[in-house]
């Protein structure tokens, strides 16, 4: 679609103005909607940038550390690079840049771990072994704050899960 104002450049804006219920909709290339000065193209920016912000990736804190910026020694990227382009360069950064990117993952995933999903028709085994480790986990918790009672609840649910595992 060509600019409705200068109609010689691709229309890249598109501009919606609703005035007293009158919905008015205007195609403008940048240099025309520049030009009608309704509104302020800025420097465009990525969604690695937008994303970088929620995650609270664009403080300078995140990839500078006392020690200095930090660079992955497989593919020489630098956590700052990450920062711009929203990828790591390879298997080895995950490593490298594990300081700073568990907190980013938690904020995101509530947790850093990938279990993946189960279909349900399929994989009743290993539903069974999850929900015993996540018993266990909440077992020893329980020992630890000498919560007795529950413990013993759990860990009667721990053996009923594992004899159905068994059969």
């Amino acid at each position: 679609m060509l600019c409705q104002e200068c109609k010689t450049r691709p229309a890249t804006v598109h501009l919606t103005r609703i005035i007293n219920n009158n919905k008015t909709e205007f195609y403008l290339c940048e240099e025309c909607a520049r030009q009608k000065g309704q509104f302020n193209i800025s420097v465009p920016f990525s969604i690695n940038d937008l994303l970088a912000g929620f995650m609270g990736m664009d403080s300078p804190s995140v990839s500078v550390k006392k020690e200095g910026v930090r660079q992955c020694k497989n593919c020489g990227m630098k956590f700052e690079q990450f920062r711009k382009i929203g990828r790591l360069g390879c298997r080895e950064c995950y490593k490298q840049f594990s300081d700073e990117l568990v907190p980013i993952l938690r904020r995101i995933h509530g947790n850093t771990v990938h279990n993946g999903k189960v279909p349900k028709r399929a994989g009743v085994e290993l539903r069974i072994t999850r929900q015993i480790q996540q018993l266990k986990s909440k077992l020893q918790k329980a020992v630890e704050v000498e919560n007795f009672e529950e413990a013993a609840r759990l860990r009667d649910r721990i053996r009923e899960l594992e004899k159905q595992a068994g059969q």
